[in-house]
């Protein structure tokens, strides 16, 4: 088992590539103050709904439904930013699969995962890491993750690990089907006949999260508030549960619970943006857990880093006033990997003033 010097965290979470895993591992009693958040940053049973939950969604219908489902789809996408989908035609056998090589990359020595890190890569589209930003944050995240862009399937294989390689690409085939038709469907309900799929789906990123058990994981977050920057999210959770999306026009907490087979969808800056603030991306964090370890595994559909992005010319031809500029794709996202979580405040950058 590894040791740690506790006045040297950094080192051993970052710079070793042991990870809060790590930390969890050695058996601390006592939650590092590197962690602790503020209180309002907590969750608390005050600033929680317990009856309500995001809309549930049953795809099998598509073909012979599909006006119903769609819209389901938007008036999700409105009033709330996320929902579950069932019967998505992905078949459990992927699912359980990405699920298991997500354990299996993050159970390999930390030697073997820091391979991977930002300083030791072979290349900026693999990154293993921990919390989000630790330069930029003031309190450290209970989170590890492996995050990667996809290119090709050649680049894959060149660079991707291989613990979980194959089963990465099988996800992002199977979730590219759904994707298409959740966003033909937004785009309709925004009366835009034909949508641009290199710029709604020019590139993808998919992540693995990983949970550790926590001591005191009351006093700190897995992951802070915070909105997406992609057009579309198609999340694979786990059965432990932890995420929590805010209420729309509240300052209330939902949980999202864990359904087998189920994929979480939600709504990003990017689509928020495009279609003039119709759809809303909403702010989620996720919970630490003083029993069991979690995994997530979140699938980000994005413009392309060149996109010029902005509200869609046929939602200001039909006499809606821009709400938002037009923005460089990869000047926002910058925007948003500078700071720490922050809640909603990254989209104020493309609003016109």
């Amino acid at each position: 088992m590894a040791t740690i010097d506790l006045s040297n965290i950094a080192d051993f979470v970052a710079n070793e590539g042991h990870g809060v895993k790590g930390l969890s591992e050695i058996g601390l009693q006592k939650l590092p103050k590197q962690y602790i958040q503020p209180i309002e940053e907590r969750i608390t049973t005050n600033t929680v709904i317990l009856d309500d939950q995001i809309p549930i969604i049953d795809m099998s219908n598509w073909d012979s439904h599909n006006k119903l489902v769609s819209q389901k789809i938007c008036n999700a996408a409105e009033k709330w930013g996320f929902f579950q989908i069932i019967n998505h035609d992905i078949s459990l056998e992927v699912l359980e699969s990405v699920k298991d090589a997500t354990y299996k990359f993050f159970n390999q020595p930390a030697v073997e995962k820091y391979k991977h890190s930002k300083e030791n890569s072979s290349t900026n589209n693999v990154r293993y890491g921990t919390s989000f930003s630790p330069k930029a944050e003031k309190v450290l995240e209970w989170k590890d993750y492996l995050s990667l862009f996809y290119v090709s399937d050649e680049e894959a294989a060149a660079h991707w690990p291989c613990a979980l390689r194959d089963e990465a690409l099988e996800f992002l085939r199977n979730s590219e089907i759904v994707m298409k038709k959740l966003l033909e469907a937004l785009m309709k309900g925004l009366n835009v006949k034909e949508i641009d799929e290199s710029v709604l789906m020019g590139s993808k990123r998919i992540n693995f999260n990983y949970y550790p058990k926590c001591p005191n994981p009351e006093l700190t977050v897995g992951i802070g508030r915070h909105s997406d920057v992609s057009t579309l999210t198609i999340l694979l959770q786990d059965n432990i549960g932890g995420l929590y999306v805010k209420k729309l026009d509240s300052d209330m907490w939902v949980h999202v619970p864990p359904i087998h087979g189920a994929l979480v969808i939600n709504i990003g800056d990017a689509l928020q943006i495009i279609s003039n603030g119709r759809y809303k991306s909403i702010e989620h964090r996720v919970m630490a857990n003083g029993n069991n370890n979690r995994i997530s595994v979140p699938i980000f559909v994005n413009p392309k880093p060149s996109d010029i992005i902005g509200p869609l010319k046929e939602l200001l031809e039909s006499g809606e006033e821009p709400i938002y500029k037009q923005v460089l794709y990869s000047d926002y996202v910058k925007h948003f990997f500078k700071k720490a979580h922050d809640g909603k405040d990254t989209v104020d950058f493309a609003k016109i003033n």
